[in-house]
Formats: structure tokens, C-alpha cells, sequence
């Protein structure tokens, strides 16, 4: 449900602002404006906020009272359902204004909302989380072509970098459907900072983030018999027990060869090279086989033949969304980050 009781609303068709008072089913709800209790559609009403600081005037001109006569007047039409088309589910914020103590807007709240745009009911468990704090979760359902909204959260998080998972999976499970989908979305101060100057530029009220257009179809499974093997004289190994011998990942990791190795003064620059590209395809494949969102890869500056290798193989990686060498505080320009895609 995209509204919740006591939310500010603006009725669309006269530009009057009030709240909602009840919730009377999934198409609509009661609100008050100026003192008046009338129902409305959901499609008839939206959320006040951005309309209030995109006004030009604070103090619209009044203009002479119009007659209208009755039969000029147009017979409000019954809407209907019309047919929808799957547009996938996705992850919107909306940015609340308020006016600080110099009359200017600023943003005080990004209200989340989850938006289910397909015809599918969906289960999902959702956390919110930053500096690797998990801050607010919560499990619940969505139905088809519906705004279920999540929560508050205060506008000075996005300097933290928030992130938003999602595990979803099917409430109606199929034998060829994936048995559970994870999607995340990491947002930076910057990015977020643009996307609300161009939001009111385009006079739209939301950042929309896709978390996925259909729902995945489930890997097929190709093993061989495990018992076939056996009995062909294989040895075969308790996968489960994989893990336990694997290294955690990183989503930092340090190709400076004095990280790698205590003793490396014998080496060629070539062999120190060879040793670097070999920790870097390790954590690498280590952060992807954990779903890590990104990583850090810390190359050094020098002379740039460790970045530029480094470089080249991300280009040819599978499941690499993007990497970024730019300047930061801790690492100067000595350090590549790399984006997942699932």
C-alpha cells in the first residue's frame, strides 16, 4: 500500500492539500481537506511534498470567479481496471522537503517504498544497512501491481552510503521458477544529490531504482549421478564441507607484494607481477562466489603496469557491472573499485 493513515496528500484534479484519515481498500481511501471527509481514488490524490517547492509563486495570483453552469459541468466517469503490462518491481525513494531557518528547501526524510508492477505476488525480506550496520529489516508480502511502503529514513544517512537488500521468492512456488532472488542497491552522497536536482528539473516525485524485470527462471541442474561415479572408482567429496577450507572474502584487498609475501627481494619485476595477478584472480572469485556487492582493489600508484593489468582483466570479466579509478582520501589515486552484477 503506497499510503498509510495520516499521510499529507495534494487531490490532483484541485490542488488542495489534506491527510488521509482511513484506508477503505486497495483502490481507495478517505481523506480531509480544509475540514471536508470525502473518499477518494488512489489515482485522484499524490504525495504533496515536491509540489510544494516547485511552485514558482508562494502566493498564486487570484483570478476572477468563473460561472459554470450545470450542464457544463462533465459526469465524473466509473474507472475500470484497465489491462496492466508487467513493468518489474521496483525500489522508490521519496524525498520529503521542508524550508530550514533561511526559507530554503531542504530535504528532511526519504520515505521507502516498494513497488510491485507485475502481476506476481511476492515474499520478500528486506534490510536496510549502512557503514555494515544493519538499521532496519522487516519481512513481510507484496501483491501484484501495488506500493508497499517500507519506512522512514533521516536524509543525513545517504552521507553513510545506505544500502537496500531485498531476498524475494515466490508465495506460489513453480517447479521452474528460481526458489529465492537477492537484489541490492547501494547509493552514494553524490549520486543521490544529482538525481534529486534532476528529479525536480523533470517535475517527477521519486528516485526509482529497478530490482528486477522478471523474476528468474531456476539454473538447471546438470550433475552427474553421484552413485555412477563412485562406482566408476572417483573419489567424491562431501561438497558441504567445501566452505570450511575456503577463505573468507574481502571487499578490500591489497596487491602491494609486501602484503603478499614476507620474503619477495629474490623476484624479478615479472615473477612479482605474476604473484599479484594470482592474489587478485583469488579474491576476486572469492567476492563474486559470495555475492559481494563491489571491492577495492588497492594497486598502488608506481609506475601503472599493476593497474593496467588489473584493468584489462575486469574488461574481460564476467559479472563485472562497472570499475572506477578515481582519487579518494584513503587511498589517493593507488586503488580500482569494482561493481557486481548478479
Amino acid at each position: 500500500m503506497k499510503y498509510q493513515v495520516g499521510d499529507e496528500i495534494l487531490v490532483l484534479h484541485s490542488n488542495e492539500e489534506g491527510h488521509i484519515i482511513e484506508i477503505m481498500n486497495n483502490d481507495m481511501v478517505m481523506i480531509e481537506v480544509r475540514g471536508v471527509k470525502f473518499p477518494a481514488y488512489m489515482d485522484q490524490i499524490d504525495f504533496p511534498y515536491f509540489k510544494r517547492f516547485t511552485q514558482k509563486k508562494l502566493f498564486p495570483e487570484k483570478k476572477a470567479p468563473q460561472k459554470i453552469f450545470v450542464d457544463q459541468i462533465p459526469k465524473e466517469k466509473i474507472q475500470k481496471n484497465a489491462s496492466k503490462e508487467d513493468a518489474g518491481v521496483w525500489l522508490n525513494l521519496i524525498p520529503k522537503f521542508s524550508l530550514d531557518d533561511f526559507n530554503d528547501e531542504v530535504v528532511e526524510t526519504l520515505k521507502i517504498f516498494l513497488s510491485n508492477k507485475t502481476r506476481i505476488e511476492y515474499n520478500f525480506v528486506y534490510e536496510q544497512s549502512a557503514q555494515g550496520e544493519v538499521d532496519f529489516s522487516i519481512a513481510s508480502t507484496i501483491a501484484p501491481f501495488t506500493d508497499f511502503y517500507i519506512h522512514d529514513i533521516p536524509f543525513a544517512t545517504v552521507n553513510d552510503s545506505p544500502q537496500f537488500s531485498f531476498d524475494f521468492s515466490l508465495t506460489e512456488q513453480h517447479k521452474k521458477k528460481a526458489d529465492h532472488f537477492e537484489s541490492v542497491v547501494k547509493i552514494k552522497p553524490k549520486q543521490i544529490f544529482q538525481k534529486i536536482e534532476t528529479l525536480k528539473e523533470d517535475n517527477k516525485v521519486s528516485l526509482d531504482y529497478e530490482l528486477f524485470n522478471t523474476y528468474p527462471d531456476k539454473v538447471e541442474d546438470n550433475h552427474i549421478a553421484i552413485d555412477i561415479l563412485r562406482n566408476a572408482g572417483y573419489k567424491v567429496y562431501d561438497a558441504s564441507k567445501i566452505k570450511e577450507h575456503i577463505p573468507a572474502a574481502r571487499s578490500v584487498i591489497d596487491l602491494h607484494i609486501e602484503k603478499l609475501m614476507d620474503r619477495h627481494s629474490h623476484l624479478t619485476n615479472a615473477e612479482i607481477i605474476h604473484f599479484q595477478l594470482e592474489a587478485f584472480e583469488k579474491w576476486f572469485e572469492l567476492a563474486q562466489l559470495n555475492h559481494l556487492p563491489s571491492m577495492i582493489i588497492i594497486h598502488g600508484v608506481g609506475s601503472g603496469k599493476l593497474k593496467n593489468e588489473v584493468h584489462d582483466l575486469l574488461k574481460v570479466k564476467k559479472g563485472v557491472k562497472s570499475f572506477i579509478n578515481q582519487y579518494s582520501d584513503f587511498y589517493g589515486y593507488g586503488a580500482t573499485e569494482v561493481f557486481f552484477e548478479y
